[in-house]
């Protein structure tokens, strides 16, 4: 990759000594005086809704961030002189015009790359000056003012047995992170007026090393990246510019939805920053239990008391479904106790639209008080049933 990754050619015509407001044989110490001043004047922080005066921020911090670095001045100075005096012919990027056959700065590069114009030339002077593979100048503005999108934010809901399956709208009341009110998000105490970071000197970055001749951008630890400080803090988040709101969303839960799930409702979450997205809602569902009902699945089970006549000699009995008119079971003779019958299309709803089952299970109820006639006819099955030899397997298998 060439040594000159993220360079601008419009740059080398761009007056950045005009965009400050100083001369060429400006001292370093008048340039940053005119930065802090159009900083301070343009800042977003103190401007809020103006267009015009959040880009004029931008170019300010461009015009800095080149000449007022010393080096970066010397070879941007020399790049501007060459450009002026027609030394670079046809102009950027890569034009071709007249005597010569003009200047392809694409050329130009592919040269550095293989070794071409000499330890020095061009392409150091580029690469040293808009970044080169060390990461540059609009890199790291942009990482120091760019766009973050919000947090995500965590809530609980507690819907019906009922809602869960056929889907509902929910109001939920969230709280999350967000700018101050009192300060809007500035960290100062209003009325008062911010100046430059004196730490950063109002890039919003640091760089620090890492060690092996690298470095790394941080956010400024004395701003928090806002690129101003106030001496007065906001009384009420006390500088740190940011609070909390509370508000009301809306939030669809889908059909079929089951107790315990997890669901992802995109950009319900705290605002963004810098023009960032909002964040993510998550949701986590609680089903209230139903007094008939449960999940299995897709399906639905149901447990069906019965009478041992019943399942003895057969019966039709009606069962419940669920928002539905009741349907007809159709027991057989000799059914033993714990059976399961399906009951189609009486089920959840699925994803796909479709309806799964009803799982209706069979239990038999032992009356725990009887009356004189349901007595003697129990003693009349148990007299009749006497020689039945029903637990005889249990011993058998017992003494093998």
């Amino acid at each position: 990759m060439s040594n000159n990754e993220g360079f601008r050619p419009e740059w080398a015509q761009k007056d950045f000594y005009a965009e400050l407001g100083v001369s060429k044989d400006a001292t370093a110490e008048e340039i940053k005086k005119a930065y802090r001043k159009l900083a301070r004047a343009n800042h977003p922080d103190s401007n809020p809704g103006d267009t015009a005066k959040h880009e004029k921020f931008k170019s300010v911090a461009e015009a800095y961030d080149v000449i007022g670095d010393p080096d970066k001045r010397a070879k941007y100075d020399e790049m501007r002189s060459l450009y002026g005096s027609g030394g670079f012919r046809g102009g950027f990027p890569g034009g071709t015009s007249g005597q010569g056959g003009g200047f392809n700065l694409d050329d130009l590069l592919r040269d550095r790359a293989s070794g071409g114009a000499g330890a020095g030339g061009f392409g150091d002077m580029f690469g040293d000056l808009f970044g080169g593979a060390g990461g540059g100048f609009g890199r790291r503005q942009q990482q120091a003012r760019r766009a973050q999108k919000g947090a995500d934010v965590e809530s609980t809901a507690t819907i019906s047995f009922t809602d869960a399956l056929e889907g509902v709208t929910i109001s939920l009341r969230l709280t999350s992170d967000a700018p101050c009110p009192t300060c809007n998000g500035t960290g100062g105490k209003p009325g008062t007026k911010p100046h430059v970071c004196p730490q950063c000197d109002g890039a919003g970055y640091t760089v620090a090393s890492v060690g092996g001749g690298f470095s790394m951008n941080e956010t400024c630890p004395g701003c928090g990246g806002r690129q101003l400080v106030y001496d007065q803090p906001c009384p009420t988040c006390h500088g740190s510019g940011r609070g909390t709101s509370a508000r009301t969303i809306q939030a669809r839960i889908p059909a079929g939805v089951k107790d315990g799930q997890r669901i992802r409702l995109r950009g319900k979450g705290a605002a963004g920053e810098n023009g960032g997205p909002a964040g993510d809602l998550y949701v986590t569902v609680k089903v209230s239990p139903h007094r008939l009902f449960k999940r299995s699945g897709d399906n639905l089970a149901l447990d069906v008391p019965v009478r041992f006549d019943e399942l003895a000699l057969g019966a039709e009995i009606k069962i419940p479904t669920l928002g539905g008119s009741p349907v007809t079971l159709r027991i057989p003779s000799g059914t033993p106790d714990g059976r399961t019958f399906r009951v189609r299309g009486k089920g959840a709803r699925k994803a796909d639209g479709t309806v799964g089952d009803l799982l209706a299970t069979v239990r038999v109820q032992v009356p725990a008080v009887l009356d004189e006639t349901a007595r003697r006819a129990v003693e009349a099955y148990r007299d009749a049933t006497a020689d039945s030899p029903l637990r005889a397997n249990l011993f058998s298998e017992a003494g093998s």
